[in-house]
This record gives structure tokens, sequence and C-alpha cells, in this order.
């Protein structure tokens, strides 16, 4: 079913095409080989840390294709341009997050900064891709869609599901008194924050069938996707920072390589679109 959802073949073939998607998927194949490496040999604490100062350059590259894709539609201009802006923005955000994270973890030896100058980059991403979400759900039409009791309900349970996991795993029996005002702040927020956009980015998947003929709805669904594996990423961070060890070049850090691949990916695709209108 995933597979027929992500329309691998379609896929592949855009990224024969597509220089900058064969940057991007060099990249994480690059990055996955050395992560892999990581762990199949006795490295060194040096060596992980260079993975995790590094990695986040495939979020920096996306950003950078996407700023120039949003142009195509018309930048800030239209709702797609401001869409992909976001989105961008977000990823660089999270770049400047993990680059802070890594001077951090390298120079003071702090084993995990957080909270830390780097949460300025990873929270703020969060506002971004608000709102670069809700600018692709106007696109699919939401403003007429929310009228329904269906879209009503999903926007109210997918929130709620993601919460209560967040409450369940991470929240339940948090100690207030003892943690300072900016852990708390984020501890909530991060979660909180990251259940909006994924439930309005879930919503504009489900009505892009509506969009040019129905061509957005993998497209959209490369963002979904990220934004979810963004979402379980930061809520593994935040467990295992709290109860577990903490270390650079471990799952979590994959996990973002991950998301920031599907990101960068997704936002690439959406260049077909724009050309295909153009007739290019």
């Amino acid at each position: 079913m995933l597979f027929d959802l992500f329309n691998l073949r379609v896929m592949f073939t855009y990224v024969k095409k597509e220089l900058t998607a064969k940057v991007t998927l060099l990249l994480f194949i690059l990055f996955s080989f050395w992560w892999i490496w990581l762990h199949l040999t006795d490295a060194t604490l040096i060596q992980k840390q260079a993975f995790s100062a590094f990695y986040g350059l495939i979020a920096l590259f996306g950003s950078i294709c996407g700023f120039s894709i949003a142009r195509k539609w018309g930048g800030f201009k239209s709702l797609m341009g401001k869409s992909i802006i976001m989105f961008s923005m977000g990823l660089l955000a999270q770049e400047f997050g993990q680059i802070v994270y890594s001077a951090l973890n390298f120079f003071l030896q702090i084993v995990v900064p957080y909270p830390s100058l780097g949460d300025i980059g990873y929270f703020g991403s969060i506002p971004l891709y608000i709102l670069g979400a809700y600018y692709l759900a106007r696109v699919s039409g939401v403003n007429i869609s929310l009228r329904t009791l269906r879209s009503k309900i999903l926007v109210l349970i997918v929130p709620l599901l993601l919460l209560t996991i967040s409450y369940f795993l991470f929240l339940q029996g948090y100690e207030l008194e003892e943690t300072p005002i900016i852990t708390i702040f984020l501890d909530f927020g991060y979660p909180f924050g990251q259940a909006i956009y994924v439930s309005i980015a879930l919503l504009a998947f489900l009505l892009s069938k509506k969009i040019l003929g129905g061509i957005m709805k993998n497209k959209i669904l490369f963002i979904l996707f990220a934004l979810l594996v963004q979402y379980f990423s930061d809520f593994s961070f935040l467990y295992i920072s709290r109860y577990g060890e903490m270390g650079p070049g471990e799952i979590v850090d994959y996990m973002y390589l991950v998301s920031y691949f599907l990101m960068s990916l997704g936002l690439i695709q959406l260049k077909t679109v724009s050309n295909e209108l153009n007739g290019h």
C-alpha cells in the first residue's frame, strides 16, 4: 500500500531526469553509508561528532533548491510559492540548530545541549512548517472543505492522537517543579506545534486529488511523510535525552537525516508540476 502511495516508479523516473534530485539522493546514500559504517566499526567520538555536524548539509541543499523552485511558483505572490518558501526556511532553521548543537557538543563537550541557542532553529522550524502546511492546505481548498463534518473531525483527531502518544510516552509524570521554565515550554511546545502542522498537512494531502487533476498528491505525500518523520525524530530526541543516553551519530540523527531527505525531495518534486504548467 505504501509503495502505491509513493508511486516509486514515477519518483525514480523523476530522479533520473532532475539533477538536484540526483544530488539529494546521492547525499542521502553517502550519509546513510557513513552512519552504517559508524555502527559497524569501533568509531571514535570525533567521527560520530563529524557525522552529526555534516549530515545537515542535505537540509541546507534542500532549502536552497526550495527557494529556487518557489520563484517558479511566483514566490510570495502565490500560495504555493509561500508554502515552498516556508518549508525551505524550516529546513534552513533545522540546519542552524544542527550547527549550533554540533558546535556546543564538540567545543564545549556538552553531550546534550538542550535547551540551548540551537533550539531557536529547531523550535523555530515549527511555526515555519505550520505556515507551509497552512498555505499548502489553502491551495487544496481547505477553507471550503472544513465546512464538512469529516474534515472537522480529522482536524481534531490527528493532533489529539499525536498529543496523546506524547503524553503517555513522554509527558506522563512530568516533574514541573524541578524543571526550568524554558525546558517545560520546549518539552510541551514541540509535540503540540508538530501535531498542528502534521494535521494540516494530512488534510492538504486528503484534499490534493482536487488540485490539478490529482498530480499534486504524491508530492504532498512526501512532504506529509517528512513532517511525520520530523515529529517522531523530535519526540525520540526529547524522550532519549530525558530518560536515556543521548550521543552524536545515534539513531535519532539518522531519523533527522531521513526527514531532511524526504522534505528536500518533496520540495524538489514540486518543480515538475511548475514545469508541466509552464509547458516545459
